[in-house]
């Protein structure tokens, strides 16, 4: 089974237009694969391809406020794992001296 999939194919799918893709791949939002000049998204990437769609199609957002947006959320996320491991520490010493951030 192939873990990626032609943009081609996508743009049938999704409905979508291809210039959109090749706009969501310039701005490194994707990160295609190409084999035989045939350029293929990984299906981990699919998830964040059908957001950004639904973000473009269904909200009306346009690229520059779709990549501010999956920065925050980014950087969002990142600070939540952050937090989890401070947690985690914290909730482990009984001496705030031993802590090593």
């Amino acid at each position: 089974m192939s873990e990626r999939i032609s943009i081609e194919k996508v743009v049938q799918i999704y409905n979508i237009d291809d210039h959109f893709v090749h706009e969501l791949i310039a701005s490194e939002l994707l990160h295609p694969q190409t084999e035989n000049s045939v350029q293929y998204i990984m299906y981990e990437e699919l998830p964040h391809l059908e957001r950004f769609t639904n973000w473009h199609y269904d909200l009306e957002i346009n690229l520059p406020g779709i990549e501010i947006i999956h920065k925050l959320l980014s950087q969002i996320e990142e600070l939540r794992n952050e937090n989890r491991r401070l947690s985690q520490i914290s909730q482990k010493l009984t001496n705030w001296e031993e802590a090593d951030f």
